[in-house]
């Protein structure tokens, strides 16, 4: 009896330790520890930023917040030097910010870091400033790559940059269809500039591809509408371009208001032409 007690004991013991050595424990804890530091690195800049615009880009009363971010992202790095959020702040601290001891170089190298280790953001500035900052040859070629690292994961930005280069031609085949999809993913994502970009395609009559035609249709018949009538909004370009400037005005873009009162203003005339 006592040798089984002290078995049940020796387990108890044995399970004890695993669990205060357990790797998947201490590295959930390191992240929520990085995240903390953050989201106060994060608070800060927000302010900087509410201001900036104020400001002059080397106003010593941004300082004190500066200094703040940067600390708080370093912080986080130490807590945990796989977190890829902490890298690409830190490099936006870096490269965009006259934060003390800003180093661009350092800013460069912590960008191509957390976009190699697949942070969407940082995927997206890197390939931004590969096309607008590099006349090298190749620098196009790695722009995109990094474009659509950042597509794949639905980066509003890079949907929004993808689909203007596919919609101009630029470094690739011009592609209505794929810029349309970029767009529409994008306005999903609350973006208002592919917002205003799809909507005002719509209303210029470029025809829709079937993709999304049949993704709308899917969500709205999902919506527990009819399919004709699903289908029947969906063939309306009017009706999808309004949703699309809807979806921009609700970000408080004023182009995004503009359209959508011109819509009205050209459905009264339409409406008065018909009563007469």
């Amino acid at each position: 009896m006592l040798r089984s007690f002290f078995v049940k004991v020796r387990v108890k013991q044995n399970s004890h330790q695993l669990l205060q050595f357990n790797p998947w424990r201490g590295m959930h804890s390191r992240n929520k520890k990085a995240m903390e530091f953050i989201a106060k690195g994060w608070n800060a800049l927000k302010e900087v930023d509410r201001v900036i615009d104020y400001t002059e880009l080397n106003d010593k009363r941004l300082i004190p917040l500066l200094r703040t971010a940067k600390e708080n992202f370093e912080l986080a790095l130490e807590a945990d030097n796989s977190n890829t959020h902490a890298r690409y702040w830190l490099s936006r601290l870096h490269l965009k910010y006259h934060v003390p001891g800003a180093c661009k170089p350092i800013g460069a190298a912590l960008l191509v870091e957390a976009a190699n280790m697949g942070n969407p953001d940082a995927q997206y500035e890197l390939g931004r400033r590969l096309r607008i900052e590099n006349d090298y040859v190749q620098s196009d070629q790695q722009a995109f790559y990094y474009l659509e690292k950042a597509v794949d994961q639905l980066q509003p930005d890079a949907l929004y940059l993808l689909g203007a280069v596919y919609l101009t031609g630029d470094c690739v085949k011009k592609d209505i269809a794929s810029a349309l999809w970029c767009f529409h993913r994008a306005s999903e994502k609350g973006h208002a500039g592919a917002a205003i970009a799809y909507g005002s395609l719509l209303l210029k009559g470029v025809e829709v591809p079937e993709c999304l035609t049949k993704l709308n249709a899917k969500r709205r018949s999902s919506a527990r509408k009819s399919w004709r009538n699903a289908a029947g909004a969906v063939q309306n370009p009017v009706e999808m371009a309004r949703e699309k400037f809807e979806i921009a005005a609700r970000t408080g873009c004023d182009l995004g208001f503009k359209w959508l009162q011109r819509l009205d203003e050209e459905e009264k005339r339409l409406l008065a032409g018909q009563v007469n």
